[in-house]
């Protein structure tokens, strides 16, 4: 990306003095066109209103990454990232409705390049699965048309459903063994699926009611009236 916009520069400051065998140099807060010299920013200035493209796109390619689809063989992550989570939830087991009450969750992200940033990462991709496996559920009426298409119906976290305990910690023993920068890890959705021990905390808080002989059925999402169904199906039971 960066050599093609050196490269329009370059035509350009030749073709600004007229000269298309001219030497072309960046230098020291300077751009020199033969014997011209340009303060960087007057020059940059000056391409911008001649309209020089001054952008170009990339991409980086994971490298060391294949997958054979019809044989189910290779190598289709460059790394992994590990994570471990315990949650507490409180349930009424009247109506349904349940809270987060508490989470810890220690989490690998290699060697952190900036640990705020990493927990604010984890925390997020933890509420964003919470909302995954407890509320965002999917509706079709009889015509197969998506009626859960909306905030207004589907409904994610809210920042009220945020643990009222919510502790996270990084493994700052671990390093990722591939040439990463710096060795860490990138950390933006692995946690999402930690959320599965609000699941389990869920399950074991309705197996409560059956002094924990039995173990419900609970599919997710894991909403309120789940919750409600699974409860009254232990009480019916003669649990």
């Amino acid at each position: 990306g960066c050599s093609r916009i050196k490269a329009r520069l370059e035509a350009f400051g030749r073709e600004l003095i007229g000269d298309n065998s001219a030497n072309v140099r960046f230098e020291n807060g300077e751009v020199i066109v033969g014997a011209k010299r340009y303060a960087f920013a007057d020059f940059i200035k000056q391409a911008y209103m001649a309209r020089v493209q001054l952008s170009a796109s990339g991409f980086y390619k994971t490298p060391d990454i294949h997958w054979d689809r019809e044989k189910g063989e290779g190598r289709p992550f460059f790394y992994y990232a590990y994570g471990a989570s315990v949650s507490e939830v409180v349930i009424d087991t009247l109506s349904g409705e349940y809270r987060v009450a508490r989470v810890d969750i220690l989490h690998d992200v290699g060697k952190s390049l900036n640990p705020a940033i990493d927990v604010g990462q984890i925390e997020g991709g933890f509420i964003q699965g919470m909302g995954w496996v407890t509320s965002e559920e999917l509706f079709w009426d009889d015509k197969g048309q998506l009626k859960s298409h909306a905030p207004s119906t589907y409904k994610i976290p809210l920042a009220s459903d945020v643990p009222e305990i919510f502790n996270v910690a990084l493994a700052e023993w671990s390093t990722n063994p591939e040439r990463t920068i710096r060795r860490s890890k990138a950390v933006g959705e692995p946690p999402l699926m930690l959320a599965a021990s609000v699941v389990e905390a869920l399950s074991m808080a309705v197996a409560s009611v059956a002094d924990y002989r039995i173990s419900p059925c609970l599919d997710t999402p894991v909403t309120p009236e789940r919750v409600l169904m699974a409860v009254t199906d232990l009480q019916n039971r003669g649990a």
